[in-house]
């Protein structure tokens, strides 16, 4: 794929972003689709409550129209395509009803932890039995070496373990203005890039019409957000960001690529942990960017030093792999 197809695919979908939301903002707020804050959470968000919610549907739907025209146009639409656009358009539906229980019934907690669990698993399950349609490669190589394991028909427990894993890290992660849509833009382009230099075309158009979905996105959701993206928007991307990685069977080299959401999904992890075992937190409030805003950061640091660390650690991937 050139780079002129490159900025086509990522145009498309930018562009698209950019008209959908004046449309879709005004219609999420007449359906009074609006963002509920906890209490329990930093002071300084109480006033974001009513901002519309589940604009991952703007992003969405700019994805999937740029993946499948672009794809067709450029001959680029294949099976991995269609596994890419499942495990994304999945758990984005498992996001819009747990969103939509959130907003019609005015309460913070949507879907169970066991509802979107089952769901998550279908899919997930459901993408492995595509790929073994055809000639997938089972082995999972440790990043920067010649080792590797081949897990068989145990893969499937992985990828489970993986989508699952990812989609709830990029959810936790979810909770500043602008803080995911940057991230994910950065670790999916990263993701583009790599799969470019194996000459995997398809999962790159992918990639890159994700990254400039989100940059579009990212007009209307930096602060102060006019837009969420909620869950529908975040466990679409974590699921997808995901399964790009074992697309490009760098499965581990994620760990790196999307340190952000591995740092948040911790930081959450430690508290729960600590608070049950020594009943002490260890941070002020977890996920971790909260513990900064509490510390006295301003959102727009603690934003900022997200996107800076997602950035060079998608470098230091990408590089690696280049050199």
């Amino acid at each position: 794929m050139s780079l002129a197809t490159t900025m086509i695919v990522l145009a498309t979908a930018f562009i698209m972003t950019v008209l959908l939301a004046p449309i879709g903002i005004p219609m999420l707020r007449r359906l009074k689709f609006g963002q509920s804050i906890r209490e329990e959470g930093p002071q300084s968000h109480l006033k974001k409550a009513g901002t519309p919610t589940m604009g991952g549907l703007i992003f969405l739907v700019s994805i999937i129209f740029a993946t499948i025209v672009c794809g067709y146009f450029f001959d680029l639409f294949t099976t991995q395509s269609i596994v890419l656009l499942l495990v994304f358009v999945g758990f984005g539906v498992i996001g819009f009803l747990d969103d939509g229980i959130k907003v019609i019934l005015k309460r913070n907690l949507g879907l169970t932890s066991l509802q979107k669990l089952i769901g998550q698993i279908i899919i997930s399950i459901a993408a492995f039995l595509l790929l073994r349609i055809g000639t997938f490669d089972t082995t999972i190589t440790i990043p920067w070496t010649d080792l590797s394991i081949d897990f068989g028909i145990l893969y499937v427990a992985f990828m489970i373990f993986w989508l699952v894993g990812f989609s709830n890290a990029v959810n936790l992660t979810d909770g500043l203005d602008g803080l995911v849509a940057g991230t994910a833009s950065i670790a999916f382009a990263a993701f583009g890039v790599i799969a470019l230099f194996n000459d995997q075309l398809d999962i790159a158009l992918f990639a890159f019409a994700v990254t400039g979905a989100l940059l579009g996105f990212l007009v209307f959701n930096a602060n102060p957000a006019k837009v969420f993206m909620g869950d529908t928007g975040s466990l679409a991307l974590g699921g997808a960001l995901a399964m790009l990685s074992i697309l490009v069977k760098q499965e581990l080299l994620l760990l790196l690529i999307g340190l952000v959401f591995v740092i948040e999904t911790l930081s959450v992890i430690l508290q729960v942990g600590s608070f049950k075992l020594r009943k002490k937190r260890i941070f002020k409030m977890s996920p971790i960017h909260h513990h900064f805003e509490l510390s006295g950061w301003s959102e727009w640091k603690v934003v900022l030093v997200f996107w800076s660390t997602g950035l060079i650690v998608a470098l230091i991937a990408v590089l690696t792999e280049a050199l």
